[in-house]
């Protein structure tokens, strides 16, 4: 969520957000501090808020972006596609189907409002994005009505017009006007005041089209055969009652999500509408799976969602297919036996590689499955809330 190199604190640092370096001494020393677990700047009244939206500078104009209308939605892949996240050599570029934006950007709640564009007056084209979905979040023992921002996308050309600071700013105005006043949100740069840092962990499924494109390489004392070798897994699951979540399971799965993710400091609480809306399985977007015992009750479960990239100038590769793992429950199995059943799925529709966090317990599988190490950290931030960090281990929430 930044535009990069230093001239970002010149916006973060006069927002509401806490200083990292203080809040981190202070946990560590365990001396709480009587800040803790509230606003950092006291929720305000209608009336004390801007009405009117921020002035955009002078050619370009606001505009919500109706990502129901197809034509309004492509305009919004095309906008990401061009000109969202790439790594840092330039070799991929994610690569956001329509229906995932559909099912990203239409949860139970969500207002056109919080899907925020800006137009070129002379063209109308679509310049710039963010947008804003609603999301019960604990943290610690508070539960807060937040937002989760995402998909803060500027074109490449507009970059030295400043636009971000102002979309951030208008889409904080408009939620406030609603009677909220936090966000949460994940970036990969270190901005001031997040709450905690995870890495991302990267286990091979098709190894030889992953050195292919360029995202692993075959070391000095490996074969591309014994990389291949090294990655197999079998074809079928071995977990007895593992299939394909559906309707009916729902309230079940549900309820056993919901127990799991209590143990952690930060945790997104799903309503049943709400985790219906982002768990069911929905074709090339996201594929959850349950355990069901002989009595048919739901005792584990896990999920990942699919996103992929496009491979930058490469003879033999167009679209590199990822899956991420989403929620994971284990209880009557071991959580390692259960996810080496997830990436065969995965495995099985034919996605490339599986990517994770080290958040939740995570870190119980991802030696033992042969994840390797990704290169950059994810921060996690909390508009407008002072509380301790946290270590990845206490992080139950996952933002696509």
């Amino acid at each position: 969520m930044s535009e990069g190199g230093e001239k970002k604190h010149l916006f973060w640092d006069t927002q509401p957000m806490p200083d990292s370096n203080t809040k981190s001494q202070n946990t560590k020393a365990n001396e709480p501090d009587p800040n803790w677990h509230k606003p950092i700047i006291p929720n305000k009244e209608q009336s004390e808020l801007r009405q009117e939206p921020y002035n955009m500078p002078k050619g370009f104009e606001w505009c919500e972006v109706d990502i129901t209308n197809p034509e309004e939605r492509t305009e919004i892949y095309d906008l990401l596609y061009q000109n969202y996240v790439e790594d840092d050599e330039c070799m991929f570029r994610f690569d956001y189907s329509a229906d995932f934006l559909t099912w990203a950007l239409t949860p139970p709640g969500y207002t056109k409002k919080f899907h925020l564009g800006v137009r070129s007056s002379k063209s109308n084209r679509l310049m710039a994005f963010i947008t804003g979905i609603p999301a019960k979040v604990r943290v610690y023992d508070e539960k807060i009505d937040t937002v989760e921002v995402n998909f803060l996308c500027v074109h490449k050309k507009l970059r030295s017009k400043r636009l971000a600071p102002v979309l951030i700013k208008e889409i904080t105005r408009r939620v406030n006007l609603i009677g909220v006043f936090q966000a949460v949100y994940t970036a990969g740069v270190v901005l001031p005041g997040h709450v905690g840092s995870c890495r991302y962990y990267h286990r091979t499924l098709n190894a030889k089209k992953l050195v292919e494109i360029g995202f692993t390489r075959v070391t000095e004392r490996m074969t591309l055969a014994r990389m291949q070798k090294l990655n197999k897994l079998p074809k079928e699951t071995c977990t007895p009652g593992l299939r394909p979540m559906t309707e009916k399971d729902v309230p079940a799965a549900h309820a056993l999500v919901s127990k799991y993710l209590e143990k952690f400091k930060l945790a997104v609480v799903f309503s049943e509408e709400e985790f219906a809306h982002w768990l069911l399985p929905r074709e090339g977007v996201v594929s959850s799976y349950v355990v069901v015992n002989s009595s048919g009750e739901v005792t584990d479960f896990c999920s990942y969602y699919h996103l992929h990239s496009s491979v930058m100038r490469n003879p033999k590769h167009n679209t590199l297919y990822a899956g991420y793992s989403f929620y994971n429950v284990a209880t009557t199995v071991d959580l390692t036996e259960l996810m080496r059943d997830c990436l065969i799925l995965a495995k099985n529709e034919e996605l490339d590689v599986f990517n994770a966090l080290n958040c939740m317990d995570n870190e119980r599988f991802l030696d033992d499955l042969k994840f390797g190490i990704g290169d950059g950290n994810l921060q996690y931030y909390i508009y407008n809330w002072f509380c301790p960090t946290m270590e990845q281990k206490d992080v139950g929430l996952v933002l696509l």
